[in-house]
C-alpha cells in the first residue's frame, strides 16, 4: 500500500491537472487503474501501451491530446527517450506502479510511487488506485483488475454483498477470475483490449460512462461487438489451452510455441497454470524473429534468472510467479533445456 503523503501527492496531482493523459498497461490491471483515475476525476484521455518498453512511438498521443500532466500506471519499463522528450515539452509525470525495478533509472524530475519501496509489497496498481480515488460506486472495477492480477483484495468482502450473484465464495482471485460473473467480465475487458486500436477507444469510452458491471455482463446492442469478439477469442484461448496439455508430457515444465494473428501468451499461461498449478508455465508466441514469453509458476523468476544466464539479448520483467521474457527465436531451445535441468536439480 502506499503512504498516506504519497496519496495524497498523487491527489494534488490529479487535482492540478487539467488536461491529463494517461498510459496505462495493455492489460486489465492497467485499464482498471485508468478507469478508477478517470472516473472519479472525470477529466483526460486514456491510452493503452501495447509495447515493452513504453518507447517514442507513443510520443504521437502527446501531440493529438496536447495534456498538461502525463500520468504511467502499471508500466515498469519506459525507455529514456520518452521521459527525455516529456522533459523537454516541460511536461509533470507521476508513475504508479507495482513491479520490482532499479529505482535509480527513474529520472530525478519524475513524481514515481511505488509500495515496493516503502512496504516492500505490489499490490495491483488497480488497488493502489482505489485507495486514491475512493469510489464506492467503481468497487466492482477494483475487483476486475485485482482478480486478474492474481491478487485478492480485502474489499472483495464489500463487494459480495452488493453483488452477491457476480461472486463465489473463494479467496483464490484466479477462481473467481475463471468461475464467477465478475470474472467473466474482467475476462470481457481483457479480450476487448485486443482489438484494434479504434474499437480499443471505443471500449474505454463505453466504460467510462458505465453504471454497473451488468452493462458489461449482458449483451446489448452497444456492446454486442465485444461480446463477439470475447466468444472468439475465449474459443481460440480454449483450443490453445487443450493443444498445450495434450503436447506436454514433462511433469514438471509445459513449454509451449504457437502463432497466430494475436497473441494471447499472458491469458495462456495464466489458464494453464490455474489448471496446472505444480508446473512451471512457458508460453511462447512465434512472430518474428523475436519471441515474446509468459511464464508462470512458483519462484518462476528465479527460474527464468538463472536460465537466461549466457543467453545473449534475453531480456525479462515482471514478478516472482508471473512474468514476461524476451529473447531470439533460435535461442528458445537452449531456454527450454535450461529450465528442465535446473528444475530436475531442484527434485
Amino acid at each position: 500500500m502506499l503512504e498516506k503523503k504519497e496519496i495524497e501527492e498523487i491527489r494534488e496531482h490529479l487535482e492540478r491537472a487539467q488536461s491529463p493523459l494517461f498510459y496505462f498497461d495493455n492489460d486489465q490491471d492497467g485499464l482498471s487503474s485508468f478507469l478508477i483515475l478517470r472516473r472519479f476525476y472525470n477529466k483526460g484521455n486514456g491510452v493503452p501501451v501495447k509495447t515493452s518498453p513504453l518507447g517514442k512511438e507513443y510520443l504521437r498521443r502527446i501531440d493529438e491530446f496536447n495534456p498538461d500532466y502525463v500520468f504511467i500506471l502499471d508500466q515498469p519499463r519506459v525507455s529514456a527517450e520518452f521521459f527525455e522528450s516529456l522533459k523537454e515539452r516541460n511536461l509533470p509525470v507521476v508513475c504508479i506502479d507495482h513491479h520490482e525495478i532499479e529505482k535509480e533509472i527513474i529520472p530525478e524530475e519524475v513524481n514515481y510511487y511505488n509500495p515496493i519501496f516503502s512496504s516492500g509489497k505490489n499490490e495491483p496498481v488497480t488497488k493502489l488506485c482505489y485507495e486514491i480515488a475512493k469510489r464506492k460506486e467503481d468497487l466492482w472495477i477494483l475487483i476486475v483488475g485485482c482478480i486478474s492480477d492474481k491478487f485478492f483484495p480485502e474489499e472483495y468482502a464489500d463487494f459480495s454483498k452488493s453483488y452477491p450473484d457476480l461472486s463465489i465464495d473463494s479467496k483464490d482471485p484466479f477462481k473467481i477470475f475463471y468461475e464467477s460473473g465478475i470474472g467473466k467480465i474482467s475476462r470481457i475487458t481483457g479480450m476487448g483490449l485486443k482489438d484494434k486500436t479504434s474499437l480499443v477507444f471505443k471500449l474505454i469510452r463505453f466504460l467510462i460512462n458505465v453504471k454497473t458491471p451488468y452493462e458489461i455482463l449482458e449483451e446489448t446492442s452497444e456492446n454486442s461487438g465485444l461480446h463477439k469478439r470475447f466468444m472468439v477469442i475465449d474459443s481460440k484461448l480454449k483450443k490453445l489451452v487443450q493443444k498445450a496439455k495434450a503436447e506436454s508430457s514433462n511433469r514438471k515444465l509445459l513449454f509451449f510455441k504457437y502463432s497466430g494473428e494475436i497473441s494471447l501468451s499472458a491469458d495462456l499461461s495464466n489458464r494453464i497454470s490455474y489448471e496446472l498449478p505444480d508446473k512451471l508455465v512457458v508460453v511462447a508466441f512465434l512472430k518474428g524473429s523475436r519471441v515474446n514469453l509468459s511464464v508462470r509458476g512458483k519462484d518462476a523468476k528465479n527460474f527464468v534468472q538463472e536460465a537466461i544466464r549466457g543467453i545473449d539479448l534475453a531480456t525479462f520483467g515482471g514478478h516472482q510467479d508471473a512474468l514476461g521474457v524476451q529473447m531470439d527465436e533460435n535461442q528458445l531451445e537452449i531456454f527450454e533445456k535450461n529450465l528442465n535441468s535446473l528444475l530436475n536439480q531442484k527434485s
